[in-house]
């Protein structure tokens, strides 16, 4: 298969798709944390290829709840539509397989509730981080190893320079089960 890791520069879920044995290409604003295919630059330069199935992880300062005390401000400026905007570029595309990552925000009321809402202990990761999952063509995740501790410590990140990175990874569990729950097959030439 061809997977695009729309918004993703950690690699995750692009290095769990690679191991698998498929082509899989990240592409974010910033450089790739790990080596392996990966587009430096704005994703829609390459929404046009032809994939099979796109993962995307749109910004979400502008979208999450957490932020909502600076919705009014954002709205006055432009910044929160055209989040909304970009998100809903994935929504729209006519990629058969597309799932949109997101935390709870207001893409729930504007546009759809998820499909799908986890939590890292569901996935090997004691920890808490409601994430949601909007899916055209993909079943809902199945939780893989469920696990004791509920810390959230993404919540009680300290304010810094790598917060927002910090807080925006995904955890290697949720992306294995990405690999083999949505695209399965082995593909090694």
């Amino acid at each position: 298969m061809r997977i695009l890791l729309a918004c993703e520069c950690s690699g995750a879920v692009r290095d769990a798709m690679l191991a698998k044995g498929h082509e899989a290409l990240s592409c974010d604003l910033l450089p790739s944390e790990t080596p392996g295919p990966h587009y430096q630059g704005d994703v829609r330069d390459v929404l046009g290829y032809p994939w099979d199935m796109i993962i995307a992880f749109p910004p979400c300062t502008d979208l999450t709840v957490s932020g909502a005390r600076w919705f009014a401000g954002k709205k006055l400026t432009g910044a929160q539509y055209a989040s909304v905007a970009f998100f809903m570029t994935f929504a729209r595309h006519d990629c058969p397989c597309v799932a949109i990552e997101n935390p709870v925000g207001i893409m729930s009321s504007l546009w759809r509730k998820p499909d799908q809402v986890i939590q890292p202990w569901q996935f090997g990761h004691g920890e808490t981080k409601a994430t949601c999952l909007w899916l055209k063509g993909l079943p809902p995740l199945k939780p893989t190893s469920i696990v004791e501790g509920r810390d959230a410590r993404v919540h009680r990140m300290p304010p810094g320079p790598e917060r927002a990175r910090e807080r925006s990874r995904t955890y290697a569990g949720i992306a294995d089960a990405m690999a083999r729950q949505w695209a399965p097959q082995e593909v090694f030439a």
